[in-house]
């Protein structure tokens, strides 16, 4: 679903009440959980926790306007959405949370990094709690700098 929100508040506020609760209960784990450094806001029209370009200055390679981004939240229209840029960026991060998901009897149906979801239950929220906290915003930004595409390693050793 499309939404024109600016705010965490408004994005909230225009889902429907059993979206909204689910939506706010997986909103209330990261954000307890998140390490240092990371904010919240809105991006890609979604909920988003990233590495603000005070911190990170080169923001997102494939839209260096935007700061880098580490997870978002959204509410799709079959199913919700928990992207963890940490997992689909980091092979070893990947396997771990594969493994420890697989060892919770839940079924997983993941893409890259977005797990999809119909209802909160159907997420292991601790495993979602270590997946957020095992991720120290200096850690991503270096395994990022290191995974980043050669062409995007170019443009900044040229100025571009």
């Amino acid at each position: 679903m499309t939404t024109d929100a600016k705010t965490v508040k408004e994005y909230l506020d225009s889902l429907p009440e059993e979206r909204r609760i689910a939506v706010a209960r997986v909103r209330s784990v990261v954000r307890k959980h998140i390490p240092p450094g990371y904010k919240e806001g809105m991006q890609y029209g979604m909920i988003g926790w990233f590495v603000p370009h005070s911190v990170y200055p080169d923001g997102y390679h494939c839209n260096p306007d935007q700061p880098l981004p580490f997870a978002s939240l959204a509410s799709q229209k079959q199913y919700m959405s928990l992207y963890l840029m940490c997992i689909y960026g980091d092979a070893k991060q990947r396997a771990w949370f594969e493994k420890a998901w697989k060892k919770t009897g839940n079924r997983l149906d993941m893409g890259k990094s977005c797990i999809r979801f119909k209802d909160v239950e159907d997420l292991p929220l601790d495993l979602i709690e270590e997946a957020i906290a095992r991720v120290p915003v200096e850690d991503y930004v270096a395994h990022y700098e290191s995974a980043k595409p050669q062409s995007a390693r170019s443009r900044k050793k040229d100025g571009a």
